[in-house]
């Protein structure tokens, strides 16, 4: 616990189409730890790229009460964005994070925010906390990052959080940090937060829920599944894997899940294909190649037999 005898500088970078639930999860904890504790504890301000307000992704416009041009000095910065973060190229704003991070400011990233962190190069040999709908293009982009599946985690001066509402449990242990867990509880409790999770904490349901599964081996087969899209291994591995035979692992898959595994898994590896189409800036043969098919055409052509159209028709939609 430290004790401050000024207010704490955070100020929030929004880029346009930035999520408004992680934004609100993240700022409104620290407002109420003004409120509750009767002065200002924190010092807040909405910062735009060069415009006086930011439209969040609902299509509403926050207002900023300054740029990146002139910013006042600060002791936090958040960067909170959404959509597509891995199109944003804004040179002027990753000069403006790396002039931060070198004069000592700690940066942080809330939902595609750590992407933004990732292309700025300021979160190079950090555990990094991404939501797992940008996770998979994250890897694909940047092969050297430390992505751990977490809801946020504090490494030496970054922050890193997935977005949704897990900024209240990163702000949680933030608050706790400099003003004590019994203060962080009453903020808890003020927004009736009462299960506060651990950084660690799973952020989406697991296999079990999310296909409604309960045989072991069918279990064992998509977890297997998921960590291979790119290599892609024939049935029979996959069978061994979860300890029985090809036959078998055709016949479950049948029963659980109303498809063969081989539908299941290629099904699989094409929704992976089609959201780095939309988040990443591989190119399509690239992506083939990262979602197990052995050449560009290959790809093209179940993907267009799945989903109705080209890789090239979504990419251009992006």
């Amino acid at each position: 616990m430290h004790n401050f005898d000024n207010p704490i500088k955070i100020g929030f970078l929004l880029i346009p189409g930035f999520a408004l639930m992680s934004y609100a999860s993240a700022i409104e904890p620290l407002r109420a730890a003004n409120h509750i504790a009767s002065k200002e504890l924190y010092s807040l301000s909405n910062i735009s790229i060069k415009s006086a307000g930011a439209v969040c992704s609902t299509g509403y416009e926050i207002s900023c009460s300054t740029s990146i041009e002139n910013t006042k000095p600060l002791d936090f910065l958040f960067v909170c964005a959404g959509g597509n973060p891995f199109a944003f190229g804004n040179q002027k704003v990753f000069t403006w994070l790396r002039s931060l991070a070198a004069t000592g400011v700690t940066l942080g990233g809330v939902s595609g925010g750590p992407v933004i962190l990732a292309k700025a190069n300021v979160i190079t040999g950090r555990r990094v906390a991404v939501h797992w709908e940008h996770e998979e293009a994250m890897r694909e982009t940047f092969p050297d990052a430390m992505i751990e599946h977490s809801l946020y985690i504090f490494d030496r001066k970054r922050i890193t959080c997935a977005g949704g509402v897990a900024p209240m449990d990163m702000m949680h242990a933030l608050i706790g940090e400099h003003h004590g867990a019994p203060f962080a509880k009453k903020i808890s409790d003020w927004f009736l937060h009462t299960a506060v999770r651990p950084p660690g904490a799973a952020q989406r349901m697991g296999i079990a829920e999310n296909y409604g599964v309960t045989n072991p081996a069918v279990l064992h087969a998509i977890e297997y599944m998921q960590n291979q899209m790119s290599t892609a291994p024939p049935l029979r591995k996959i069978a061994t894997y979860s300890g029985i035979s090809e036959r078998q692992l055709g016949r479950l898959f049948k029963e659980e899940i109303g498809v063969s595994a081989a539908h299941f898994f290629r099904k699989m590896r094409l929704n992976y294909a089609a959201r780095l189409l939309r988040q990443s800036t591989m190119s399509v043969t690239e992506i083939g190649y990262a979602a197990g098919f052995s050449s560009g055409a290959h790809f093209s052509k179940c993907f267009s037999t799945e989903f109705g159209k080209t890789p090239i028709s979504v990419r251009k939609k992006t």
